[in-house]
């Protein structure tokens, strides 16, 4: 999606840049691993295909995507963006007839990365850009049924259980994003700081110890 082709958003603990090129070879190593294409219902592609992908996720309107780094890394200008990375977040429209249903995912990768909260902070970062900027009123995941980490942590964000399908195991989950959601996720992220992605990239160290 053009929309957010030069933005970043910085949270406490992550950082959300636009899924460029250079980001590329770092997710195709991670997209081998059998348990994140469990996780995230993917075959596997070529390098050559990634780079399509990243390209249609970059074009196309109904595809909002971020990388998600580490922003204690991030913050060291010795260390190269692409090392940062520790996962994805997205938001899809998936209903041409109805813009403001959004689908949502939430990849953490690196192992190392997972149950200190990142998930749950990225996913609020992403649902307040969603809200204000993309006009999302009612959000919806799809988690497999085996990943009850991330379905326990939906329903901690206040997603509500809708259905359960047995054929393709997975818990689908919605949030209606009424006053009082849209006002607690502003609140949550009250914190979060937009700022031009590529004014940013020379100057992150200086712009991190504000």
């Amino acid at each position: 999606m053009k929309i957010n082709e030069n933005t970043l958003l910085e949270g406490h603990n992550a950082v959300l840049v636009p899924y460029n090129a250079e980001h590329v070879p770092r997710y195709h190593e991670w997209m081998k691993s059998p348990e994140l294409q469990q996780l995230t219902a993917s075959e596997p592609l070529t390098l050559e295909q990634e780079y399509d992908m990243q390209k249609s996720w970059r074009e196309d309107d109904d595809k909002c995507t971020f990388i998600i780094l580490d922003k204690q890394r991030w913050a060291d200008t010795s260390v190269e963006e692409e090392q940062c990375m520790v996962g994805d977040v997205n938001i899809f429209l998936t209903d041409p007839t109805d813009p403001s249903l959004a689908e949502l995912e939430v990849m953490i990768a690196e192992p190392s990365h997972r149950g200190k909260g990142i998930g749950k902070e990225v996913t609020r970062m992403m649902m307040s850009y969603g809200v204000t900027k993309l006009g999302v009123k009612k959000f919806e995941v799809k988690i497999g049924l085996d990943n009850q980490v991330s379905v326990a942590m939906f329903k901690k964000l206040h997603f509500q259980e809708v259905s359960v399908c047995k054929v393709f195991k997975e818990v689908t989950l919605e949030m209606m994003v009424d006053e009082p959601v849209r006002a607690r996720l502003l609140d949550d992220t009250a914190d979060m700081k937009e700022r031009d992605y590529r004014q940013t990239c020379s100057n992150r160290q200086e712009l991190v110890s504000q």
